[in-house]
């Protein structure tokens, strides 16, 4: 473990999973800030590839690594870098990310005029397949929010509302005021831990401040745990949002936003029952789930569309004798279809 004569301005806290491609390139990023000093706190979460030992190969003792006896997932490993980490603030960076040299000076820069305990900038886009970088978020879009309020950053965290939302956004956190409440991530939660740290922060009394200039670089992956959702997922974060909404009161606004999404989550749910019922060609689970949440059926788009009408079509028959022979009208289902 290094020492540091002086605190760090920043400690990049970069939890890592089986990312030896990745993982000097993300370090090498956070340590070329320029105008800020830095520790970076890599945490291994049990990986098989060699992940420890290009980390552990890095002449630089800016650099820490720490070494999980089991795997808990990102959250679990984000904590224990926040539990030891030295700077001033707090940036969370993902290990097959990177981030621009001068983007924590900017940050900070940001949020000391602000007055705030929170930071967040806007975020390139590198594709899969590689290229040009896309700008996620309209600059425009953010230099007319120099605050982001609870209620916003809550709306724009519903599922299908659009490709992207803030919940995407990197906050770099004073580390101070993480403290003062004990806010962590939430240990239970493998996708939508960032945003349930960053909610409980506004909810805390934080000030956000946003910053419209790109400087965190998100690179799409195949497999990406964040890009794969499934129903436990939503179960958990159903589940974090309720013991968000008991220990925290929100304003009018922020509760109205928090129903949006509530209803979002419900309704994700039955979208992925849905495409279950397709692919296991259960017409009448397909129809119970469609009669139940008929708004999850505006989500359903080719070619999941054209397997459900081919399941509709090749079961319409069975169905329809089921139903006279239970004295139902088959037309009230073609309704519902």
């Amino acid at each position: 473990m290094s020492t540091f004569v002086h605190q760090p301005d920043v400690s990049f806290v970069i939890a890592a999973y089986n990312a030896e491609d990745t993982i000097e390139r993300a370090i090498a990023s956070a340590l070329a800030q320029i105008g800020v000093t830095m520790e970076v706190i890599v945490i291994d979460d049990c990986s098989t590839d060699g992940t420890r030992e290009r980390v552990r190969a890095l002449a630089d003792d800016r650099v820490r690594l720490i070494v999980q006896e089991r795997n808990g997932g990102p959250a679990v490993a984000r904590n224990a870098g926040l539990l030891v980490a030295c700077g001033r603030w707090i940036a969370i960076l993902d290990a097959d990310d990177t981030v621009y040299p001068a983007r924590l000076l900017m940050m900070l820069e940001r949020a000391e005029a602000a007055e705030a305990q929170i930071v967040v900038d806007n975020i390139d886009v590198i594709p899969i397949e590689g290229g040009k970088p896309q700008t996620m978020f309209p600059r425009e879009e953010l230099t007319r929010r120099p605050l982001m309020t609870l209620a916003d950053f809550i709306g724009s965290n519903v599922i299908f509302r659009s490709t992207f939302n803030f919940g995407y956004m990197k906050p770099v956190y004073e580390r101070g005021f993480l403290e003062r409440p004990g806010l962590l991530f939430d240990e239970t939660l493998r996708i939508g831990e960032d945003y349930l740290l960053l909610a409980s922060a506004l909810a805390s009394g934080g000030e956000c401040a946003v910053m419209p200039d790109v400087g965190y670089v998100y690179h799409l992956r195949q497999g990406s745990i964040s890009r794969v959702l499934e129903q436990h997922h939503l179960d958990a974060m159903l589940a974090s949002d309720r013991a968000f909404l008991s220990r925290y009161t929100l304003d009018e606004k922020a509760m109205a936003a928090q129903r949006r999404r509530t209803r979002s989550l419900v309704e994700a749910g039955a979208f992925l029952t849905l495409v279950e019922d397709i692919k296991k060609g259960s017409v009448r689970g397909f129809l119970k789930t469609a009669i139940g949440n008929p708004r999850a059926l505006r989500h359903l788009r080719m070619p999941i569309a054209v397997r459900m009408r081919r399941l509709l079509g090749n079961g319409w028959r069975q169905l329809k004798s089921d139903r006279i022979g239970r004295g139902r009208p088959p037309e009230r289902t073609k309704e519902w279809i």
